[in-house]
């Protein structure tokens, strides 16, 4: 399973773990993979406590850092707004349709020291899942011995890139089309994600089958990652076959032993089908695949306002949010147990076994050797 991107990465194998918990990133790294730590809802102290712990963890060994910094939201054509202004833009509408949804779901409400403003974002932060949200990560990030930054987004900033080769980082992004992954390249990115329509989070139209290839041939000879429906050694092998040299897993993660998924999510995914995912803007504002449930129906509904565009959205839900996962956290809050979902894709259905990250990766090595001795055997 030796490709480029094991010496570039300085990794035995090319599997890269995209996820929120660190003990997943230190459990893959050491097993000879590649974890990459989501950063995008950490503060910029929490971000420093894990880079430390995972450093700590693994030593010498790799890992890298993955950072949402969107190429537009609102405001951004200005330069970005503040926190107020864009707290401002939020119709009452919207606000009311929120709270209305907990109080039907008896969603019970958040304490007081920990209800934030009192209008979905948490006190003196900047807007999520903007630049200036991003700068402060980027600082962190870079204190610390990553080998790898990437921008789950749209195109890297042209600062993350000039920072990031300054030193020694490379730099990786996604891309959903083939003119995406055209326009990365042409910036300076090292490494392309080639993240079709099955994967989790945010995705766009295009299947992995026909997308990984596609953008193979367009930006060679710089390295593909295959993303989007990726959970097993079989699903590694075909993204070889396809022109990939290793794949980027996200999904299969958030049901192992080390995962902080909350526990009602993870229990509803173990029990999922490949059909009960669907893309939604109810988290973010822009598509993402996640899991069906009451919220998502919701904001489906006849009664529903409409989602907001980033970064509006995860501002208006931000705090009803917190409430669903607090109140969840008691089964005897059915309403709270109904509404709870996550971004994960359609591998999903595949996902029905809570096991260590470690025998994860273990397993797609293990298959991806039985798939090449059987193409050894049909070959011969």
């Amino acid at each position: 399973m030796k490709t480029p991107v094991c010496e570039m990465l300085g990794v035995d194998v090319p599997i890269l773990a995209f996820t929120h918990c660190r003990d997943v990133v230190a459990a893959v790294t050491k097993a000879g993979g590649f974890g990459v730590l989501g950063a995008a809802g950490h503060t910029p102290e929490q971000l420093d406590v894990d880079l430390q712990w995972i450093q700590d963890e693994v030593g010498d060994k790799p890992f890298g850092v993955d950072i949402i910094v969107p190429a537009k939201y609102e405001g951004s054509s200005e330069g970005g707004k503040s926190l107020g202004d864009l707290s401002e833009m939020i119709p009452q509408g919207h606000r009311d349709f929120v709270e209305d949804m907990m109080e039907r779901y008896a969603v019970p409400p958040l304490p007081k020291q920990d209800s934030g403003d009192g209008r979905g974002v948490p006190v003196e932060t900047e807007p999520p899942m903007t630049y200036a949200q991003a700068v402060p990560l980027m600082d962190v990030a870079f204190s610390h011995p990553i080998k790898l930054i990437v921008n789950a987004l749209g195109p890297p900033p042209p600062d993350m890139i000039e920072r990031a080769h300054a030193n020694g980082v490379l730099v990786g992004a996604l891309a959903g089309k083939k003119a995406h992954a055209v326009r990365h390249v042409a910036a300076g990115v090292d490494i392309i994600i080639a993240q079709g329509h099955e994967a989790g989070g945010h995705t766009g139209d295009i299947g992995t089958m026909v997308l990984v290839p596609e953008i193979v041939d367009a930006v060679a000879p710089t390295p593909v990652l295959a993303a989007g429906g990726i959970g097993s050694g079989r699903q590694v092998a075909a993204s070889i076959a396809l022109g990939a040299q290793g794949v980027w897993c996200g999904s299969v993660w958030l049901t192992t032993l080390e995962a902080e998924t909350h526990p009602v999510v993870k229990d509803k995914f173990l029990a999922a089908t490949s059909s009960d995912t669907l893309r939604s803007r109810s988290r973010t504002g822009k598509p993402a695949r996640q899991l069906r449930s009451a919220w998502t129906d919701e904001w489906e509904g006849e009664s529903s306002p409409g989602t907001l565009p980033m970064p509006l959205q995860p501002m208006l839900i931000a705090q009803a949010s917190r409430q669903v996962d607090r109140a969840a956290m008691n089964p005897e809050n059915k309403g709270a147990v109904e509404l709870s979902n996550y971004f994960v894709g359609q591998i999903v259905g595949s996902m029905n076994e809570s096991i260590s990250a470690t025998r994860v990766v273990e397993d797609m090595i293990t298959e991806y050797l039985d798939v090449i001795e059987r193409f050894e055997e049909l070959n011969n």
